[in-house]
């Protein structure tokens, strides 16, 4: 029996190989082996906290997380029932190298062990690791566009006003703010609106990273619009000069008018902005008084400059002078006599036939009267009233002079006493 089995071995093995190459040659060409090319495939990176507990951060570099072309080779009827998401790519940090890659394992989730092959057009992920930072900024609210012919942008504020960043030393430590913008063209009201926050470095260049994580990415910016006016400044002075002196009523500011801005319904109301009184103190001076004012301490609530190049700081000259006495003559006969009791008769007893009155006031206001139409009068009924004279007997008696003179004139009387003979009745 063993002799049979041993006999014409060397036939029996060739007999054993052609058929192994039949079945081969048969199967190949029943269920050949083919091709499959899928594309982007994502790269999943496992075990990354390996490096975020050593207080690291990691960042890919040139996309080496996504494979462009994975080409599997399997039998068709293999071939056949796989597509983009049978095919995992996984990369594991465990296997980290000392060049900072990560060999990348492919493979399908199903019928993995029936593959010839897959191949992708990469092989590792590139990383670049380092210390990661973390930083605050306050976030800046600004506002581009053309804003509305007769309006100006008032407050801007933020619903939030600091956001935290995290990520690459290299990248963190390049922000120099964090700002947030909103378009206010055409608007004349208040805006509300969410904005993107965006990072930029010192020299105004936006930074933009993967890597970058934010405590918050919108903030709720208002924008407050506020109208503009023109309005005229109003100066007053207070207190009274050194004896002698007078206030000539010229108060000259290096502006007589300002621009300022406020909500619509509050400008409706605004037609000028008062200096008050005691801003513009002249007691005592002797001479013109400049001081230096901030109209911001004077307006309205709610109300702000709207002149971008003006600060509110004002010059302003309360013009005083010394005041003159002007010397004139009246006709004694001229001077009138008033409050006289009915049947009293009155008469000035003047020994000249003129009476030397003393004007007192400035150089302009002296120049604006007329000596030659000013008008004297006696008046018995203020005098009596004076010295509590209830009795009026025939006599003579001193009585003060009075002045009558235009309504706006500020010019006023020395004192002066005329003689004055009164009798009774019959």
């Amino acid at each position: 029996m063993k002799h049979k089995i041993t006999k014409n071995w060397g036939l029996k093995l060739v007999s054993f190989l052609f058929a192994v190459m039949l079945w081969i040659i048969v199967t190949n060409i029943n269920d050949p082996i083919s091709p499959l090319e899928v594309n982007n495939i994502p790269v999943t990176i496992k075990n990354g906290d390996l490096i975020t507990e050593k207080g690291q951060i990691y960042e890919v570099l040139d996309g080496t997380d996504m494979i462009d072309s994975v080409i599997i080779r399997a039998p068709r009827s293999i071939i056949d029932t796989l597509g983009v998401s049978n095919v995992i790519a996984e990369a594991d940090m465990k296997d980290l190298t000392s060049v900072n890659t990560i060999g990348i394992k492919l493979y399908t989730n199903k019928y993995n062990d029936k593959l010839e092959s897959i191949k992708g057009n990469i092989e590792s992920v590139k990383l670049n690791i380092e210390e990661k930072q973390t930083r605050s900024f306050p976030i800046r609210p600004s506002v581009t566009g053309d804003i509305q012919e007769g309006y100006m942008v008032g407050s801007v504020s933020t619903e939030q006003n600091l956001i935290r960043v995290a990520g690459p030393k290299s990248v963190i430590s390049q922000i120099s703010k964090a700002q947030a913008e909103v378009d206010v063209s055409g608007f004349t009201n208040i805006i509300g609106t969410d904005s993107d926050i965006r990072l930029y470095n010192e020299n105004g260049t936006e930074i933009q990273s993967a890597s970058i994580e934010k405590s918050i990415t919108r903030v709720r910016i208002n924008v407050e619009i506020l109208e503009k006016k023109t309005v005229p400044i109003v100066y007053q002075a207070s207190g009274a000069p050194a004896d002698g002196y007078k206030v000539t009523g010229e108060i000259t500011g290096s502006r007589n008018s300002v621009m300022v801005a406020g909500r619509s319904e509050l400008m409706k109301e605004i037609t000028s902005i008062a200096i008050p009184e005691g801003a513009l103190d002249v007691s005592g001076a002797r001479e013109t008084v400049e001081t230096m004012i901030d109209i911001q301490d004077y307006l309205p609530k709610g109300v702000i400059l709207a002149e971008e190049d003006f600060d509110g700081q004002i010059s302003v000259a309360v013009h005083i002078e010394q005041v003159r006495r002007q010397n004139v003559f009246v006709p004694v006969e001229s001077i009138g006599i008033t409050g006289l009791p009915a049947g009293y008769h009155a008469t000035i007893t003047e020994p000249e036939e003129r009476y030397e009155i003393t004007l007192i006031g400035l150089n302009s206001e002296l120049a604006q009267i007329d000596v030659n139409t000013i008008e004297t009068y006696v008046d018995v009924a203020a005098w009596r009233a004076g010295e509590e004279n209830t009795e009026l007997e025939s006599g003579y008696y001193r009585m003060p002079l009075m002045v009558r003179l235009p309504e706006d004139s500020t010019v006023s009387l020395e004192e002066s006493w005329v003689n004055v003979h009164i009798t009774e009745p019959e």
